[in-house]
């Protein structure tokens, strides 16, 4: 189905507007290669565009995206934040994978007035505009915190928001979501709250009177979203709007209702050590009380338990040992984690090597750990 994409009257980039797409990909060349060479490809005459996958959970692949999917997504992220046209929106990912592509279709077709930044760590470095809305990965966020009062509202994707991020904007103004979705739901399907919450939203997570923090761990689908299990206890997502098929996910869920579920971890990441399956997402949660530091743990071969639990801590000093053993009697006196779910070796590494869209890259990382000790 062929899709007309004209650009809506509202649309500006870097304060500009255009009557003409000629003219905005001419003007976008002085911008960036990567926003020119995305808007070539959606005003072209194929009905879909060729998206690469970010490689976290996998080989990275190149996926066809049917263009008026994108812009029912568009309207659909819209409608769920109110941003009507004129919002002001910060581009500060990059425009190779889905999530900056699709920042720059909601500014196109619902009319917002859109600025392109570097997607580096700290995009609001030198910035003294505010925004209505703008999408950050975690690093970027916590890189921002004492200017994220800059945008009004907040998606943040591509990575677990940490503990001590989430602690640290409970004080600000900005309205900070999570995001849940990937490539192939053309970014997010649902949304999660993580900061500024009212009474309203105790009553909701709470049906009996509460004392302490917010269960804001539930996702919230977008409109015509339906959601399932399947036999494994993974998530399948059912978006007519956005895909032509179920999508079948490899997230273990637990479903709250038919628009609200909890995400537990990745199936296709368990660990069987001894025969005991352990989640390696939930494992982290609670560690993540403990190191600040970027980390994660992974099941690694072993003769005795097939699979032996492991911890890897991103670590500048990582060979100060009077650091590590610190760690070690930290992690050992934490009451939260059971016997099996405490880590049987602990790895420092300098640096974790990351995937283009700055996420930790687990595979390459081990492999890293294996060859080095």
């Amino acid at each position: 189905m062929k899709v007309k994409n004209s650009i809506h009257t509202r649309f500006k980039l870097q304060g500009k507007s255009f009557s003409l797409k000629e003219d905005l990909i001419v003007f976008s060349k002085e911008i960036s290669s990567e926003v020119s060479l995305f808007l070539k490809e959606w005003f072209n005459e194929k009905s879909f565009v060729e998206v690469k996958t970010s490689g976290s959970t996998g080989t990275s692949k190149v996926i066809k995206i049917q263009k008026l999917h994108m812009i029912q997504s568009a309207k659909a992220t819209g409608a769920f934040f109110n941003l009507v046209d004129g919002t002001t929106a910060l581009l500060c990912m990059s425009p190779t994978y889905i999530a900056g592509k699709m920042m720059l279709v909601r500014a196109l077709v619902l009319g917002w007035e859109i600025d392109v930044v570097k997607p580096i760590s700290s995009p609001l470095f030198g910035l003294k505009k505010e925004y209505d809305f703008g999408a950050m990965v975690p690093l970027q966020l916590y890189n921002s915190l004492d200017q994220i009062h800059q945008i009004k509202k907040l998606i943040v994707g591509g990575g677990v928001v940490s503990n001590e991020i989430s602690d640290k904007i409970q004080g600000v103004s900005t309205a900070i979501y999570a995001t849940y979705g990937m490539t192939e739901t053309i970014t997010h399907i649902a949304i999660k709250k993580l900061n500024n919450f009212s009474k309203i939203d105790i009553i909701k997570s709470h049906s009996e009177p509460f004392e302490g923090e917010i269960d804001h761990s539930r996702y919230k689908t977008l409109p015509n979203i339906k959601i399932s299990k399947d036999s494994r206890g993974c998530l399948v997502i059912n978006a007519p709007k956005i895909s032509n098929q179920l999508i079948i996910t490899n997230d273990l869920v637990e479903l709250i209702s038919e628009t609200e579920f909890k995400w537990l971890g990745r199936y296709d990441s368990i660990i069987n050590s001894g025969g005991i399956k352990l989640i390696p997402e939930q494992i982290e949660e609670k560690l993540s009380v403990l190191i600040n530091e970027r980390f994660f743990v992974a099941g690694l071969s072993d003769t005795c338990l097939g699979e032996k639990l492991v911890l890897i801590i991103e670590f500048k000093s990582s060979n100060d040992l009077k650091s590590q053993n610190l760690f070690l009697q930290r992690i050992k006196e934490l009451e939260s984690l059971s016997k099996y779910e405490t880590p049987k070796e602990i790895y420092f590494i300098s640096k974790f090597i990351e995937t283009p869209t700055q996420k930790i890259n687990k595979r390459e990382t081990l492999k890293l750990i294996k060859s080095t000790y």
